[in-house]
């Protein structure tokens, strides 16, 4: 969590209705939001006049949402129907009980049309307790610079040298796709009999490691992020009981 500036505080209610309106979910999400969701609060507007940070590609203002929820965990569909009807980036600030996590996704305008915007993967801290200290927000020129900072504190692996924020994200969802992949071998061996069949999944599993040993390599890192997570430790998961 950061220590966001005073004169960026908003702390405006957002009615779920309002969401829906905008982002125009199924019934059964919008069943799912009210068994999962107390409150959402759009806690915090990081913009020119509240950072003195000009904005810059398409970063106008960076918004933080409190959500606190009736249960520990939430689906990550949820999160994308208020980033669906919001089209800004947004820093989500997950609240239960005594404990919060802070919650995003990279959310850039679209290639093909600037008016749309695209959502990534989500990444986030761990449960951590209510009173643990805030930390600065980092140094940025513009509220670009200051968007992507914040992101990487979010990111699991560690930027190689001169690599843009949009490539660190594609390289950590590829990195997610081959660990989903070796999870699937690896079932799969555990339950093979056949010998040859055996050696034929340790040879793929293999040649994944070394995939993924690949796609890991931080050789040259611009700095530790403040949060690191093994990509698969963290899944919101869609358990929510309506």
């Amino acid at each position: 969590m950061f220590d966001f500036p005073k004169k960026a505080e908003f702390n405006g209610v957002v009615a779920k209705t309002k969401i829906y309106n905008f982002a125009k979910p199924s019934r059964a999400v919008r069943d799912r939001f009210v068994a999962g969701i107390q409150t959402i609060v759009w806690k915090y507007k990081l913009a020119s006049l509240t950072t003195n940070l000009p904005a810059r590609q398409g970063v106008e203002e960076i918004q933080v949402f409190e959500v606190a929820l009736k249960e520990p965990e939430i689906g990550e569909d949820l999160l994308r129907v208020i980033d669906r009807a919001i089209a800004m980036p947004i820093f989500f600030l997950l609240t239960h009980g005594d404990r919060f996590r802070t919650v995003a996704a990279y959310k850039r305008p679209s290639d093909a049309d600037s008016s749309k915007w695209v959502t990534g993967d989500y990444f986030s801290t761990p449960w951590l307790p209510d009173d643990t200290a805030r930390i600065a927000l980092p140094v940025a020129l513009d509220l670009h610079g200051l968007y992507e900072q914040m992101l990487r504190r979010l990111i699991p692996q560690p930027p190689r040298r001169g690599e843009s924020l949009k490539d660190q994200i594609e390289r950590i969802a590829q990195l997610r796709a081959l660990e989903k992949n070796c999870r699937l071998l690896e079932s799969q061996l555990a339950k093979e009999k056949q010998f040859n069949r055996k050696v034929e999944l340790n040879q793929q599993l293999r040649a994944l490691n070394e995939e993924i040993a690949s796609l890991q390599n931080s050789s040259f890192i611009l700095h530790p992020s403040s949060f690191i997570l093994h990509p698969s430790s963290f899944s919101l998961r869609l358990d929510i009981k309506a």
